[in-house]
């Protein structure tokens, strides 16, 4: 596809797309990688927000690695996908994942190390070092 119009069209709506999948993935999978606080049911938002007070930071690696994780992947590949001003796609695939991450503190209130960990080292960071995976994947190719 030579049209760079539709390639970044595509490219944002792939990273978004591709990049959520693996972070609901990811959480899917959270409770049977590390099993939640005994009587809490983290299946509803209700549930989530009534076992807060019982997470230990162990619980909250699953959902930094799904946020860190899937920005990540929705970086690489819109900037794999785009020709030119790669870093900026994989950046605003990156904010988009951050505007998410804080609506997110909003609707279910964290301990604030987490809130600060998640916010500035999951997003930003990852979908930088998206964009560096497909420059240095892109180079290879070549």
């Amino acid at each position: 596809m030579n049209n760079p119009i539709l390639r970044g069209i595509l490219a944002v709506l792939a990273g978004i797309f591709i990049g959520g999948m693996v972070n609901m993935a990811l959480i899917m999978i959270s409770s049977s990688v590390i099993p939640p606080p005994v009587g809490a049911n983290l299946k509803t938002m209700k549930g989530l927000q009534a076992a807060m007070h019982l997470m230990e930071p162990k619980h909250f690696l699953m959902p930094f690695l799904a946020h860190a994780l899937g920005t990540l992947v929705g970086a690489f590949v819109a900037a794999s996908i785009v020709a030119q001003s790669k870093m900026r796609y994989a950046l605003g695939i990156s904010a988009w994942f951050l505007m998410g991450g804080i609506m997110s503190v909003c609707m279910l209130p964290s301990p604030l190390w987490f809130t600060l960990v998640d916010l500035i080292g999951a997003y930003l960071p990852f979908g930088y070092v998206g964009y560096l995976l497909s420059s240095n994947f892109i180079a290879k190719e070549k």
